[in-house]
């Protein structure tokens, strides 16, 4: 044990510089075209412009924060004024993480382009391997950061005793505080960047205007694909960073609760607190086996290579997992607890800890798998709404929230089963193990996901530099790969914010010295109350902010397409070849390719920053202000009662919108495709289409802002108490 805690940051060093080579290797990969580069240099721009905006507001938040944590924590027994420091290193630990991941998905996405040229396999393979970069920089960056700090903080306070034991934990915890903080700003701020943007280009672009998305000529195109990298890169990363080490600090918390039952064994004390890090050390080298799993032939599925990357390293988890834990537990310990003056005797097993980790890993592959049901091209659920889009807006609306609501029931019952399962097993130290179980191969599952986004562009970039059809069809296959994996991702996230947050809940109430909470208190049920609306009110800032952002967007898209002449005289040629740019030629094709360049995406991209800048405030102060409020003034129960609340409608209501979003979307890229339902036959530009876009509209914000954000929510308001806990404790 004591040799093994000194190799932990350098597993954290090992997937970083694998992350590093990654990088590399993409930056060798052909760029393709000037006009190429020229697109994918834009975009790269945008997205660095909206993180220096975003970073250049937080670093006053931090160094408030900071101080307050330095302030509150000075001289304390059980605490120090460090946690300021950890708080410190995690904002920043995220923050570049996020900085990572965009710079090299922007530079894998025309690349990806030029590949597709080629062949499919080269493609997948540069889109993946962006992946990575994001989904291996963020598992790295989590195990240096914690690695190291436990080091530092054991070697100044000591391992032996069980307060110091405590004071290393909630010094720690700031880490993921400073985490917590930054991912709430990266997935609300880069949610309403890529929504206001996307509804700029869909409602004027392709409804009113009849071009695609993607076409040069809209000038929402370029924020639209800047969007993509800061929603589903940079946000997605520091979601899943953010339940990664939450995931690990509190099974540290609640590993502390066996420091006196080890030694009675005569293992280390600290065993249960050190196993979290090293299970997630042992998730990077699983991981990074797992992106050589992804392989894919010309003509094959997309789809599967990246399922056997995902499941072969879930499966070698497990085999590692079993050795592991059975290395750093004893066979058995028992734990006393007084509850009211009646002593209760709880059994653990290093087996039982060990089954809660599978169930934590099935529960994450299944909810991902319910979620694709729901949202997948060819599903029964996206069938039916591509169905009732036929008569209009209105029943694709109607038949997208019935889906949505529906497909809250599966992955529900699968979290409560998987909660009931980790506890009966290794008790509340269980359901924090089974969150980390799920979230153990982040690096692979990460990658997976941030593949989407660069496919995303990659088609993007090969419709705006104008490429062969053949390109395009390639570029589409690995998007609708991507929309999928996305889905999927999103599911994934929420299981395990879901167990994240009950993990860091079970912690608060430790640290808070709780053992119950009666919901038949009033105060308990107040805060109950208060929780369940908060998610609700927290939604509602983010659609707002949304709107207000989209109107901007479609005002300035038609006034450029009202007053550029350029850009006019292009549109009214479309129109006259009915969208058919093959058949464009003479004057008319001397004047279309005139326009080109014309667009002003530069206004769109400042539109899209200064929205996301404004509307990521109001979000974030009432996450954290709710908890400080409701703890200090309500007292430990009534903030155990918020924090139910805020976990329970969070959940469903997160789940709701992201499947409900996910399935609008994939319905209009059914109909897309050319599908023929009851012998009527489905076509781009038509009525039903039309009907489909609006949906897909509305769903934009509540799979892509308002839904993700909630995952951060959960785990944010979870963290602040667990943080403020000390403070608040029952004497």
């Amino acid at each position: 044990m004591t040799d093994i805690k000194y190799w932990i940051p350098i597993f954290g060093l090992i997937g970083l510089l694998f992350a590093f080579y990654k990088s590399y290797w993409i930056g060798k990969q052909e760029k393709g075209s000037e006009k190429m580069q020229k697109i994918g240099a834009a975009i790269s721009d945008g997205a660095m412009a909206f993180l220096k905006a975003e970073y250049s507001v937080l670093v006053y938040f931090v160094i408030v924060v900071a101080a307050l944590l330095a302030w509150m924590n000075t001289g304390k027994d059980d605490s120090s004024a460090l946690v300021a420091v950890s708080f410190i290193l995690g904002a920043v630990s995220s923050a570049l993480a996020g900085y990572i991941g965009m710079r090299v998905a922007t530079k894998a996405n025309y690349r990806t382009t030029h590949a597709a040229k080629t062949g499919l396999e080269k493609a997948l393979a540069i889109a993946f391997t962006g992946g990575s970069v994001m989904g291996l920089s963020v598992v790295g960056l989590g195990v240096f950061g914690l690695g190291t700090l436990y080091l530092v903080y054991g070697n100044l306070w000591g391992w032996d005793t069980a307060l110091s034991a405590m004071k290393i934990i909630n010094v720690i915890t700031g880490f993921s505080l400073g985490a917590s903080s930054i991912a709430l700003f990266a997935r609300v701020g880069g949610g309403i960047y890529t929504k206001a943007a996307d509804v700029g280009a869909d409602l004027v672009g392709k409804v009113e205007a009849g071009i695609p998305e993607d076409h040069p000529l809209n000038p929402a195109t370029i924020a639209d694909n800047v969007g993509d990298n800061v929603g589903d890169v940079a946000g997605m990363g520091a979601d899943l960073f953010e339940s990664y080490i939450g995931s690990i600090i509190g099974s540290m918390v609640l590993g502390g609760a066996f420091f006196s039952a080890f030694e009675a064994t005569g293992f280390n004390p600290m065993g249960a607190v050190f196993l979290p890090l090293i299970l997630a050390a042992a998730g990077i080298i699983i991981s990074i086996l797992g992106t050589f799993m992804v392989r894919v032939k010309e003509g094959g599925n997309p789809q599967t290579a990246l399922n056997v990357g995902e499941f072969g390293s879930s499966a070698i988890m497990i085999v590692a997992f079993y050795f592991i834990i059975n290395k750093f537990l004893p066979e058995s310990w028992s734990v006393e607890k007084e509850i009211d003056g009646i002593i209760e005797v709880t059994k653990y097993t290093s087996m039982g800890v060990f089954y809660a980790t599978i169930i934590g890993i099935i529960a994450g592959l299944l909810v991902g798998l319910a979620t694709e049901h729901y949202t997948k091209l060819g599903g029964k659920p996206v069938l039916s709404i591509v169905r009732q889009s036929k008569t209009g807006a209105a029943t694709n609306i109607i038949a997208g929230i019935g889906i949505g609501f529906e497909s809250t029931a599966i992955p529900v019952i699968l979290i409560a089963a998987a909660i009931m399962g980790a506890f009966h097993f290794a008790g509340l130290y269980g359901i924090a193990i089974a969150a980390l179980g799920m979230l153990a191969n982040t690096g692979i599952q990460l990658a997976v996901d941030a593949y989407g986004p660069i496919a995303d562009n990659a088609g993007g970039i090969a419709e705006m530099s104008q490429q062969p059809k053949e390109v395009r069809q390639r570029t589409d296959k690995l998007d609708a790969v991507g929309n999928t994996t996305a889905a999927i991702g999103k599911g994934f996230a929420i299981a395990s914010a879901a167990l994240t947050a009950l993990a860091l809940f079970a912690a608060y109430m430790q640290q808070a010295k709780i053992y119950t909470i009666n919901i038949a208190e009033p105060k308990v049920m107040a805060g109950l109350f208060l929780g369940a609306m908060l998610p609700f009110l927290f939604s509602s800032f983010a659609m707002k902010a949304v709107g207000a952002a989209a109107m901007a967007m479609v005002e300035e898209v038609r006034r450029q397409f009202r007053e550029i002449p350029e850009l006019k005289a292009a549109l009214s040629i479309m129109k006259k070849y009915d969208g058919d740019e093959s058949k464009i030629e003479g004057e008319d094709l001397k004047t279309f390719e005139n326009a080109d360049g014309k667009a002003d995406y530069q206004t769109c991209i400042k539109i899209s920053t200064n929205a996301a800048m404004k509307g990521m405030v109001l979000p974030g102060i009432l996450a954290i202000l709710s908890v400080i409020v409701t703890g200090f003034l309500g007292g430990p129960f009534m903030l155990g009662g918020l924090l139910a609340g805020i976990t329970t409608s969070g959940v469903l209501l997160a789940i709701f919108q992201s499947n409900t979003g996910g399935a609008w979307d994939n319905a209009k890229k059914q109909i897309e495709e050319g599908v023929e339902i009851d012998g009527y036959k489905f076509e781009k530009g038509s009525d039903a289409h039309k009907a489909s876009v609006v949906g897909d509209t509305v769903g934009d914000p509540f799979k892509d802002t308002s839904g993700p954000s909630l995952n951060i929510l959960l785990k944010l308001t979870s963290v602040v108490a667990l943080v403020i806990a000390p403070l608040i404790a029952v004497s």
